[in-house]
């Protein structure tokens, strides 16, 4: 057993006076971010038990204008998924790029994005910006586990900047970026001792309070999701001393600023060098637990915006759109069901004289009422109370309104909730209809992609900054035409000298565009294609990519032809700039095709000019050009030596061993 030597009293209040200001300055910036958005976070609260009030009065109804509406929405940007592409920066990197974009969809499904990405866009329509936090990595060598582990943030309990705008700013120069923000959270006791950030001079239990009583949003949140799912709320009654194990402590997380030494300590003077760290705060934030210097100039969490204001970290959410029409439909609607019972139960006047009973007024089947009839009728004893009587007409405009107003906002009209349009409209409306919601969704789709590319940078870092050199290797599963292979990874091939360029694209944008190029270029290449001097074999390799081919099914379908393989082969002599033979067997056309993939290095370009003036040469002096390419020896182990020319018996057994193979193209 390990024992750890107890350090004086005056040396350990030496280690822990410089986390003394820090605490300071982080309970200031917390009280700060939490006067100033108190008000709109009560207000999210209370727009919960909009979205599902399940405590509401039974004899009322709610409306749910803001469940349909932030449904159709979520619906669509969810199943729009947007896709992410690596290209490399420098000549070589392809190989680098394709390895990226492999580990990457392999990585969405191990780190569950799908179910993270529901959160995101679920919070980013309903509060206005979604957090996510990109930062933890799981490198397991022993299980060939090496996975990035994102985290999704409650908006509710984020605080941050007042004076940011986003969480690392706009723009290449940052621009209002956020100083400082963070969240509060439960953590075990077992949990804080394994942290690797955590002071261990600092968790003394015996001074760490289980429960924070004053500016709690945790605790609000918390009560605010129970009452809106008619949930008894347990804070008030539980004690966590008392759950032994399970006892969790409030911990404040904050990402800040502050002068950092040499000694990787908070500085008690001016003499250390400005760093992003981030703190763990305990005991209302006046007790430092934890405290980590950050590796790079920026937050490692990812902001995501649905309707953006310029300027402006809020921005607009779907329920600042539909919440005022919501409690006004839901008014009305429970007005119309106050006035229906009205009218089954109305108020009467009756003549006391001639009723004498008021049990007799009670309501019963085959009842029989005396009453004295000799001086009046007997329809005069009881009357309705006459009532001033709605104009239905203008209830039912306001009605219509509201919801017509909550549509035109959120661009959901009633065909994209799923629903069949009251008024009759032709199909030519419909499509534009149709149309211009893809054009409002594409807009929001757009807008997402911004978040999607950080997302993605980070988990590029995440790798750089983890995986470890000719020591970690990371096992890929690729499925192709021709079945699953294994792809081993090591950092080499995965991180380039320059980071990769980021593209991100919509599914439904991309499947558009695929869907307008693939009937324009059918009915092109319907006519270009009656040229004989045409590239046939490259149309249908295009054509069959814009129908959803993809790479590994279309080369199933068209196996490379001979000239390809040799030219494949040559490029990687090509790319270490040494020179490959030009063959007058060659079908030059392919080979320029290919070598178009090569380096741009010497070699290649002397290659590829000889095979443009062999082309020359063959249009005066075709002769001296053999027809059967398939004759063409190539060393596989890629020295650029060429066999001998084979004989012209041997040429006709050549030709008949591959007359199966497919047609070149001249």
């Amino acid at each position: 057993m390990e024992v750890t030597e107890q350090k004086p009293a005056e040396e350990a209040k030496t280690v822990l006076d410089p986390y003394k200001s820090l605490a300071t300055q982080c309970k200031v910036e917390f009280e700060l971010a939490w006067k100033h958005q108190k008000p709109k976070k009560d207000e999210a609260m209370v727009r919960l038990k909009l979205y599902n009030n399940q405590k509401r009065d039974k004899d009322a109804v709610g409306d749910t204008t803001l469940f349909t509406i932030l449904q159709t929405v979520v619906a669509s940007l969810y199943v729009d998924k947007l896709s992410v592409d690596f290209a490399g920066k420098e000549d070589g990197d392809e190989e680098t790029a394709d390895n990226l974009n492999a580990l990457a969809e392999s990585d969405y499904s191990d780190m569950e994005k799908d179910s993270l990405d529901y959160d995101w866009v679920w919070d980013t329509a309903f509060f206005g910006r979604g957090l996510m936090l990109v930062e933890e990595f799981d490198r397991d060598p022993d299980n060939n586990v090496f996975i990035p582990c994102p985290e999704i943030l409650d908006p509710i309990t984020f605080l941050r900047d007042p004076d940011a705008v986003s969480v690392n700013g706009n723009g290449r120069k940052r621009k209002n970026a956020m100083r400082f923000g963070g969240w509060e959270c439960k953590m075990g006791e077992d949990e804080m001792k394994e942290h690797p950030s955590f002071l261990k001079e600092s968790l003394d239990f015996t001074k760490i309070d289980f429960g924070s009583t004053t500016m709690s949003l945790l605790q609000d949140a918390a009560t605010a999701r129970n009452e809106a799912q008619n949930r008894q709320d347990t804070a008030k009654f539980d004690k966590e001393e008392k759950l032994g194990a399970n006892a969790k402590y409030d911990i404040t997380v904050w990402f800040t600023h502050c002068r950092v030494g040499d000694d990787g300590l908070p500085a008690t003077d001016k003499t250390g060098k400005i760093k992003k760290v981030k703190v763990w705060l305990a005991n209302e934030r006046t007790k430092v637990v934890g405290f980590k210097v950050l590796k790079h100039d920026y937050f490692p969490i990812v902001d995501r915006a649905l309707y953006p204001t310029s300027h402006d970290w809020d921005g607009t959410s779907i329920a600042d759109l539909t919440e005022d029409k919501q409690r006004a439909k839901a008014m009305a609607q429970n007005l119309g069901l106050q006035l229906m019972r009205a009218d089954l139960e109305p108020m009467y006047i009756y003549d006391s004289n001639r009723i004498t009973n008021k049990n007799d007024l009670n309501f019963e089947f085959n009842k029989f009422i005396p009453i004295d009839a000799k001086d009046r009728p007997v329809g005069d004893a009881i009357i309705p109370l006459t009532k001033v009587r709605p104009n239905m007409p203008i209830l039912d405009f306001i009605f219509n309104s509201l919801d017509v107003s909550a549509q035109k906002a959120t661009a959901t009209p009633e065909m994209q909730q799923g629903q069949m349009s009251v008024q009759q409209r032709t199909l030519g409306e419909l499509n534009l209809i149709a149309s211009k919601v893809d054009t409002r969704y594409s807009l929001s789709a757009k807008i997402f992609g911004w978040s999607e590319k950080r997302f993605w940078k980070q988990w590029y870092q995440l790798y750089k900054d983890n995986f470890a050199d000719d020591i970690d290797e990371k096992v890929l599963r690729i499925v192709g035409a021709f079945g699953a292979k294994w792809r081993p990874l090591k950092k080499d091939n995965i991180i380039a000298r320059l980071d990769p360029d980021i593209t991100i694209e919509s599914l439904v944008l991309s499947r558009a565009k695929q869907l307008e190029d693939r009937q324009a270029l059918t009915q092109y290449f319907s006519l270009a294609l009656q040229d004989p001097t045409s590239n046939r074999r490259w149309g249908l390799k295009k054509l069959a990519g814009l129908n959803g081919l993809t790479k590994s099914e279309i080369e199933r379908l068209f196996p490379p032809t001979i000239d390809e393989r040799v030219a494949e082969e040559q490029n990687e002599l090509l790319n270490v700039d040494k020179l490959a033979p030009v063959l007058p067997e060659d079908d030059h056309n392919v080979h320029l095709e290919v070598h178009s993939k090569a380096n741009e290095t010497s070699a290649t370009t002397v290659h590829i000019k000889t095979h443009q003036k062999a082309l020359m040469v063959k249009k005066v002096k075709p002769e001296l050009f053999p027809e059967d390419a398939s004759a063409a020896q190539f060393q596989p182990e890629g020295t650029g030596k060429v066999l001998p020319v084979p004989t012209p018996e041997k040429l006709a057994v050549n030709a008949s061993q591959t007359s199966n193979q497919p047609a070149r193209t001249r």
